[in-house]
């Protein structure tokens, strides 16, 4: 991870009222994302610990240029986002790599590359789901994620970070998401979110 001289780090509003999206000018974790729900969950990303050692840190996702950070709920953002965006800055600012090695994909390459031969639905909803639904979703500090297609249509998704918990998740994922997927690929009947 290279690191720019000086490290900016702006903040933006989600959907979600206890998610904030702390975007920076590095990248933290190219093309891939990551989300932990709980501190235990976390012990494989250095940075995530970073944060859910700051007590009103209640959910971490970290993706290509920005953390969205989960608070608990009776804390304002006012109060922490100072100290938040200092142990962010700080982290990136050390050098220390985000996440393990392990958790990330061997070659996110190889598996693009042998999708794009496949033109099956799923293959189709997965296209559809990076090209339209992830950009507008990472915007809100949020990720969603292909889980699985079954025959009878029913596309399962999950939805991450900012996403996870937010108020407005089931107006995007039935309203948006859904509709935009069965208008292109007319074997999908519903999307439902994945039970975590």
């Amino acid at each position: 991870m290279s690191t720019p001289a000086v490290i900016e780090i702006y903040t933006e509003m989600t959907p979600n009222p206890e998610s904030l999206k702390f975007v920076t000018n590095t990248h933290i974790l190219p093309n891939f994302q990551i989300d932990f729900k709980t501190q235990e969950l976390a012990q494989g990303s250095a940075l995530a610990k970073t944060l859910f050692d700051i007590p009103f840190v209640n959910g971490v996702f970290i993706a290509n240029n920005f953390v969205t950070v989960t608070k608990k709920a009776e804390y304002d953002w006012y109060e922490i986002t100072p100290e938040l965006k200092e142990a962010i800055k700080q982290f990136i600012a050390s050098g220390q790599k985000p996440v393990d090695d392990a958790l990330l994909p061997k070659d996110i390459l190889q598996s693009e590359q042998s999708a794009a031969a496949d033109d099956s639905p799923e293959t189709r909803i997965k296209e559809l789901l990076e090209k339209y639904v992830k950009p507008a979703i990472q915007m809100d500090g949020g990720h969603i994620e292909f889980k699985s297609f079954d025959p009878s249509g029913v596309v399962t998704l999950s939805l991450q970070g900012s996403c996870s918990g937010c108020p407005s998740s089931n107006v995007t994922l039935k309203s948006g998401i859904e509709g935009l997927l069965k208008r292109m690929v007319p074997e999908v009947t519903e999307v439902v979110a994945h039970a975590e």
